[in-house]
Order: C-alpha cells, then sequence, then structure tokens
C-alpha cells in the first residue's frame, strides 16, 4: 500500500477558479481532458497569474469538490489578497487528514497522489473514513524541473 501520514490540520480557506465537470468519473481520459482545457484557459486569459499574484506562498493547489450537487476541479492558491472574480473561496475544516507525499512531473502530480490517495489508501484502510467535502493537492517546485506535493482528504475515526 502507498504510503500515507494522519494529520491534523487547521481550518484553512483557499481561493480558486473553477469548473463543473461533465465527464463520467469512470472516464479518466475525458475528465483529464475537462481538466486540461480549463487549467490551460486560465493561463490563456491571466487569470492563473493573477491568483498566483494574490497567493502567500508559492503552492498550487487543485480542489475537487461537489458543490450544489456537482463535481467541481478548481485552481486555488492560498491568498494574502483578496480577487474579486475567483469562483469560491473553498473553506476546510479544522480535522483529520489522510497525507500522501510525493515527487513527481508537474502536469501529472495532481492526478497520480489523487489515485494513490483514492484508489489504494482510503480503498484499503479501514480505522478511517472521508467525511466528505472538498480534497485537495498542491505541488510546489522542487528547482531542479520536479515538483513535491501531497494530497490532503479530511476523514474521521469508524
Amino acid at each position: 500500500m502507498t504510503d500515507y501520514s494522519l494529520e491534523h490540520k487547521k481550518s484553512f480557506e483557499l481561493t480558486a477558479y473553477g469548473f463543473s465537470i461533465q465527464s463520467n468519473f469512470q472516464d479518466m481520459p475525458a475528465m483529464q481532458k475537462e481538466k486540461d482545457e480549463f487549467w490551460g484557459g486560465l493561463r490563456a486569459d491571466g487569470r492563473f497569474d493573477k491568483l498566483k499574484d494574490a497567493a502567500k506562498d508559492d503552492r498550487e493547489w487543485s480542489v475537487n469538490e461537489v458543490y450544489q450537487g456537482k463535481p467541481w476541479n478548481y485552481f486555488a492558491v492560498e491568498a494574502r489578497k483578496s480577487v474579486a472574480d475567483a469562483t469560491r473561496i473553498i473553506e476546510f475544516p479544522e480535522s483529520e487528514y489522510i497525507v500522501v507525499a510525493g515527487n513527481g512531473d508537474k502536469e501529472t502530480l495532481f492526478d497520480q497522489l489523487t489515485y494513490r490517495a483514492f484508489g489504494e489508501v482510503l480503498a484499503q484502510i479501514t480505522d478511517y473514513a472521508y467525511i466528505g467535502g472538498p480534497n485537495a493537492t498542491y505541488r510546489k517546485d522542487n528547482g531542479d524541473g520536479t515538483f513535491y506535493g501531497e494530497f490532503w482528504v479530511p476523514v474521521v475515526k469508524r
């Protein structure tokens, strides 16, 4: 099984641009295409840089959440100042979190860590359960062409 840690996290907020996912969750290539198009649009129209300029650190976050009954994906940062046209401010509860860490390629790290958390760790642990709500992965540049990241998912003891 993938290595993971159980960590207590204080509540925190991320400022985000997002979109409602239209693809079936079982169709990974279609979901990835939607995400790639959305993230490419953020870079093309300047919103990526606008959000990065508002960030208090160099972490880039990808957030998954069911919002108003629909699955959403967001690009987010911990903001030091407001971003007027942000899609949402996403609140994460103070909780225990399963944390899956790793290093990898910038473009694939978010999905690799998310898959490892949901496909391996959460599928096999029996003493904790995902409580719903948003889950998130951050990445930051290692300075050598690779990126370090962590996937955080809130859990409760069974």
